[in-house]
């Protein structure tokens, strides 16, 4: 039994998950492993998904659900991840829960610390040149492009997969979201921020962009009422400017028919294109 496997098989039974096979079509098969710890808040849980041909393993997918940083849950993206599995066979998947913010506590640093967590756990039981792939879709799409472009010190997210995620918070046009006063006063912990930024400007992805931002494919409805389409055009000229390798693309429908059967075949077959060009 090699490396990897026996890590996996100690992670299993430390955290007493539950364990089974899922198969697919053509021979692909994932084992799968339910509600991993990694804190130890309550909120603080993975599933996990491993190809039983684990040495193939290269890549991972972090999977982050949105509900505008305060509710949603890893449940509400475990169908979009079991068709990820299918088109990306030999990657590993983590479909993650994280601490939501309340009126106790604030979402950012919480937030991107809890990605931060799910990383160190699963760089010590996958190979060590594996990369991460940051998937998320409305906060969750927000939050990977934060911890991608702010928090990301030891460079080890291969690429970001935006869906339907806001770039730029200070945006005149998202200060139309209907819940846009939860961003002002309980997104970002004030004594968080630096560099004499606003909150919004800090929790802005747009801001921290660099010519080492990873590479970065963003989806956005073409009448969502959430997330204007000027947020498409600011990412784009955000990472055109620092010459980082990006793509957008814009789909029928609203905020949440990014999943739908006939917009789900469109993101994943533009993702897998845009992922082959960093291989």
């Amino acid at each position: 039994m090699n490396k990897f496997a026996v890590l996996l098989l100690l992670a299993i039974t430390l955290f007493s998950c539950t364990e089974k096979i899922i198969k697919f079509e053509k021979g692909i098969s994932f084992e799968q492993q339910i509600n991993i710890s990694y804190g130890d808040d309550a909120e603080q849980k993975m599933d996990l998904y491993i190809p039983e041909k684990r040495d193939s393993v290269k890549t991972v997918f972090i999977v982050i659900h949105g509900g505008g940083w305060k509710a949603g849950k890893k449940s509400d993206l475990t169908y979009f991840t079991t068709q990820m599995m299918k088109k990306f066979p030999h990657s590993a998947f983590a479909n993650m829960n994280y601490r939501l913010a309340d009126q106790t506590q604030y979402g950012l640093p919480n937030q991107t610390e809890d990605i931060r967590k799910v990383i160190d756990y699963l760089a010590g039981i996958v190979p060590v040149k594996t990369k991460f792939i940051l998937l998320g879709n409305s906060a969750g799409g927000h939050l990977s492009m934060l911890y991608s472009y702010r928090f990301d010190k030891a460079e080890r997210i291969k690429a970001v997969v935006n869906i339907v995620g806001p770039s730029d918070l200070s945006d005149p046009n998202f200060k139309n979201y209907s819940d846009y006063s939860f961003v002002e006063n309980r997104l970002v912990d004030p004594s968080f921020v630096q560099n004499n930024l606003s909150k919004e400007k800090f929790a802005s992805p747009v801001e921290w962009i660099t010519e080492k931002s990873p590479p970065t494919i963003s989806f956005y409805g073409n009448n969502d009422l959430v997330i204007p389409l000027s947020q498409k055009k600011i990412l784009d000229s955000a990472l055109h400017k620092n010459n980082v390798l990006n793509a957008s693309y814009e789909f029928p429908g609203g905020h949440l028919d990014w999943d739908k059967d006939k917009v789900s075949p469109f993101v994943l077959e533009k993702t897998d294109a845009f992922l082959k060009q960093i291989q």
